[in-house]
C-alpha cells in the first residue's frame, strides 16, 4: 500500500512563492511515476505537472509553464513543486498521485495513489 502526504500550502500574495511537497511511503517510490493535480471550488480535478519514474521527463499544464518546477528526490521518496509568481487563478487544493508505471498520465483516472490535498490561496 503506499501512502503520500502533501505539505506545504498557504495563503501568499499574488506574485509570490510555495514549496509543496509530497513524501511517499509504504512502498518503493523509484518505479513511479507521479504527477500533482489541483482541484478548484465547482470545478473538475486538473493536471497541473507530472514527472516520470526516472526524474528525466517533467511535464507542465500550459497555464503553470514558466513559473512551476516539479522535481523529485528518490533518495528521500519526496517530490516538489516548487510554485513561483503565483496568481490568484492558482487558488486551489493541490493533490499529489502516484502509478506505478514509468509514463505520466494526466488525467486523474490514471492514478490509483493519491494524498490528502493541500490547500493554496493566492490572493489579490
Amino acid at each position: 500500500q503506499v501512502q503520500l502526504v502533501e505539505s506545504g500550502g498557504g495563503l501568499v500574495q499574488a506574485g509570490g512563492s510555495l514549496r509543496l511537497s509530497c513524501a511517499a511511503s509504504g512502498r518503493t517510490f523509484s518505479s513511479a511515476a507521479m504527477a500533482w493535480f489541483r482541484q478548484a471550488p465547482g470545478k473538475e480535478r486538473e493536471f497541473v505537472a507530472g514527472i516520470s519514474w526516472s526524474g528525466g521527463n517533467t511535464y507542465y499544464t500550459d497555464s503553470v509553464k514558466g513559473r512551476f518546477t516539479i522535481s523529485r528526490d528518490k533518495s528521500k521518496n519526496t517530490m516538489y513543486l516548487e510554485m513561483n509568481s503565483l496568481k490568484p487563478e492558482d487558488t486551489a487544493v493541490y493533490y499529489c498521485a502516484a502509478r506505478y508505471s514509468a509514463s505520466v498520465y494526466s488525467t486523474p483516472s490514471g492514478y490509483p495513489y493519491w494524498g490528502q490535498g493541500t490547500q493554496v490561496t493566492v490572493s489579490s
